[in-house]
């Protein structure tokens, strides 16, 4: 039971520093989601892709990988660090000249919002931005169209 009022006042503390402040928030965000790179691994592939096709495809397999490989990494400790220091200024992205401050993602994909209720809660109440009854000759209208 001691061992919990330490634990609390660390969590107390770090709310102190974080509350009511938009730059540790983006801090954190932008530290998790570069920390995530590794397993996202958005930058392997955007390097492997643009070294197909600036290079070689054989240079892809060499050059590509390694090159992504090495921004993937740099992109996962730059998110730890920011995780670790997000409480304290500087609040602005850092090593911006090596790597992007946004995820990269190759250049034929582009990803957006799943499609769960999450997101499209609309679509459980009979509203959608697609067209109703598509199949059905005639009755191509769309519910949101102005």
């Amino acid at each position: 039971m001691r061992n919990v009022f330490p634990l609390l006042a660390l969590f107390a503390l770090a709310a102190a520093f974080t509350s009511g402040c938009a730059g540790p928030e983006e801090k954190l965000g932008r530290g998790i989601r570069n920390t995530c790179e590794i397993g996202r691994m958005g930058e392997l592939r955007n390097s492997m892709q643009q070294t197909a096709v600036w290079n070689s495809p054989q240079a892809a397999c060499t050059t590509g990988v390694v090159k992504g490989l090495d921004h993937s990494l740099a992109r996962t400790g730059i998110g730890l660090y920011e995780i670790i220091t997000f409480p304290f200024p500087p609040y602005h992205p850092v090593c911006t000249g090596y790597v992007a401050v946004d995820p990269v993602y190759p250049d034929d994909y582009h990803p957006s919002l799943p499609a769960d209720p999450l997101f499209r809660s609309d679509e459980h109440i009979g509203f959608t931005e697609g067209n109703e009854f598509g199949f059905v000759p005639g009755s191509q209208f769309n519910v949101l169209a102005q």
